[in-house]
């Protein structure tokens, strides 16, 4: 009898979570998770003409009208292309370096395993982006100079604030509020520079810079302790930096008042200050060292981490849905509200 009640335990469980979470984005009821519907065309065949389609999306002349804005389940595929060959190009990498003792290949290797999972994710982001008004050179460029100046941003304040390299609670914490503290400053930046109103862009802009944040770190990890390391914290990037930045996106955009910039007083909103401090959670909680041995065993401490931070990235989707279907009913006709300029 416990057997056929633990799917409906675990279901009830899911449903109460995701209906906190949504609550803090303005909808007090559960959100349905369906993985293997939003990847349902990661299996199906596509054409180079479809990819290129989708990486066009964002100029003047491809960002679509308000009202062509799909609200439909999103179904990113183009992602697990990238991750194919940013993964065919590490083991072929691997292969040079283990088979031919070429060593010439090592920093390619550090390059490469930084950004295998990083930048699949920025385009599984880009693609679930259904506003389609920000360019993919404009992901690159915000993974690039964001995700360094994150890095310059954190370094500035763990110079201001005392902390150690400690797995305690107390330094994780820190380490979480300093890290994600300094990721939003240059996510609060890009987002007001380029005027970003939405979910969808606040979650990308986020996720370009954790990402970045997440690769060059990663690279340095592994030039100090070696390519068994740097491959652990490749996977693991899956359920890090990138999805946790995503989340503080999406709480600037919250904290937005009326699509004007962000200023020091809306970041008090709670829908800012709950995501905010549930990336700063699921951080510190990664960094941690839980005083529960059976954690460590198969990686069980981050795989719950990775678990519960995408379901609160399924749910700000379905925030950036329902965004979608409430600007539509709402009629706003303007096409200048959805296009990203270029300064």
């Amino acid at each position: 009898m416990g057997t056929t009640q633990s799917p409906k335990h675990r279901k009830h469980l899911l449903d109460d979570t995701t209906k906190e979470i949504n609550e803090w984005t303005g909808e007090a009821k559960a959100v349905e998770i369906h993985p293997l519907r939003m990847f349902s065309e990661v299996f199906d065949r596509h054409s180079q003409d479809d990819a290129d389609e989708v990486f066009s999306a964002g100029t003047k002349v491809t960002t679509p009208p308000l009202a062509a804005v799909s609200d439909a389940p999103v179904k990113p595929w183009l992602f697990s292309r990238v991750l194919v060959i940013l993964m065919v190009t590490f083991g072929l990498l691997l292969l040079l370096f283990y088979a031919f003792k070429n060593e010439r290949v090592l920093p390619g290797l550090l390059v490469m395993g930084s950004l295998v999972v990083p930048l699949a994710l920025v385009v599984y982001f880009f693609e679930v982006n259904v506003f389609k008004n920000v360019s993919i050179w404009r992901v690159v460029e915000v993974f690039l100079i964001g995700g360094v100046a994150s890095m310059v941003a954190t370094m500035l304040l763990y110079s201001l604030i005392p902390t150690s390299n400690g797995t305690d609670l107390w330094s994780a914490v820190l380490i979480g509020l300093i890290e994600e503290t300094g990721k939003l400053l240059i996510i609060a930046i890009f987002i007001n520079h380029l005027q970003l109103n939405y979910v969808f862009n606040g979650m990308l802009i986020g996720a370009a810079i954790g990402a970045g944040f997440a690769a060059f770190e990663t690279s340095g990890y592994g030039m100090d302790y070696g390519l068994v390391v740097l491959m652990i914290r490749s996977w693991q990037a899956i359920g890090t930096h990138t999805i946790w930045s995503a989340m503080v996106g999406a709480a600037v955009v919250f904290a937005k008042d009326d699509y004007r910039p962000l200023t020091t007083q809306t970041v008090l909103r709670p829908k800012f200050m709950r995501f905010y401090f549930m990336a700063v959670a699921l951080h510190a909680l990664w960094d941690w060292r839980a005083p529960l041995a059976w954690l460590d065993i198969f990686y069980i401490h981050q795989l719950i981490l990775i678990v519960l931070g995408w379901v609160v990235i399924f749910v700000l989707i379905e925030a950036g849905l329902r965004e979608v279907r409430t600007l539509r009913q709402a009629g706003i006709p303007s096409e200048e509200h959805i296009f990203l300029p270029l300064p």
